[in-house]
């Protein structure tokens, strides 16, 4: 867990990085992942796992649900399909009930069914650890690729964003080509420029961490974030969390 932030009396700093120069976002991201480091020295995957295998499962459950929905799912779930071979042989009405509380329940069970008899029939029950292989699993794109090769198998093959990630990456002036916070390709493709690769993994979780604690959707925290300073955004935004 992170620990407790303290609020910082600052001044409000200019708003800036407009014109900043590739050379100057290198240098500011590396104080942001030096500042978060002292605030996360542990920030990892949310999602409780023990296994690649669980890893790759409770990511596809994770799309358009809570990691704290799927943590109270998937202890009975792995319980009952604890490898690959009893999941690809699973009943997918009764699947289905397992999974139900992380929403989209049917074309989620019917993912982990085909994942499970992919990984059985052409990966000898492994679960693959390249990006190419990881991708041709059914319900497996890029971001969930990106969780399960630098979460478990320490690869920095590309840099996860989800609705944290993007939102941060926008407010930090970390992304200069993305249209909107959504634009995962192009923020992930911005942030693969600026960020050391060895690093890639470590700031996806730790903007996570932030993004979920001080730099909220809606009434961000700047008065109590250690990276207002490193921030063009930082109190600028209104009651809703819109820039002023």
């Amino acid at each position: 867990m992170g620990k407790t932030l303290k609020t910082q009396k600052v001044k409000t700093p200019k708003r800036q990085n407009k014109g900043e120069e590739l050379s100057e976002k290198k240098a500011r991201v590396k104080k942001i992942i030096a500042a978060l480091k002292k605030l996360y020295p542990d920030a990892t995957c949310a999602l409780h796992h023990a296994n690649p295998f669980q890893l790759l499962v409770s990511v596809i459950l994770s799309a358009q649900s809570t990691d704290e929905t799927i943590n109270k799912v998937t202890p009975t779930l792995f319980a009952r399909y604890a490898t690959p071979e009893k999941m690809a042989k699973a009943d997918q009405d009764e699947l289905e009930k397992l999974i139900y509380a992380s929403g989209f329940f049917r074309q989620k069970a019917k993912s982990l069914i085909g994942t499970s008899q992919m990984i059985v029939d052409e990966f000898n029950g492994q679960v693959p650890d390249t990006m190419e292989s990881l991708l041709r699993l059914r319900g497996v794109a890029r971001k969930t690729a990106n969780v399960v090769l630098g979460t478990w198998f320490g690869k920095n093959e590309g840099f996860v964003v989800d609705t944290h990630v993007g939102r941060l990456s926008h407010r930090l002036g970390l992304t200069w080509s993305s249209k909107h916070e959504k634009d995962a390709v192009a923020i992930e493709k911005d942030l693969m420029q600026i960020v050391p690769r060895d690093e890639w993994t470590y700031l996806g979780h730790a903007l996570i961490w932030h993004g979920r604690r001080i730099c909220t959707a809606r009434k961000p925290k700047c008065g109590e974030c250690t990276l207002n300073k490193l921030c063009p955004a930082a109190f600028t935004f209104d009651d809703n969390g819109a820039n002023r």
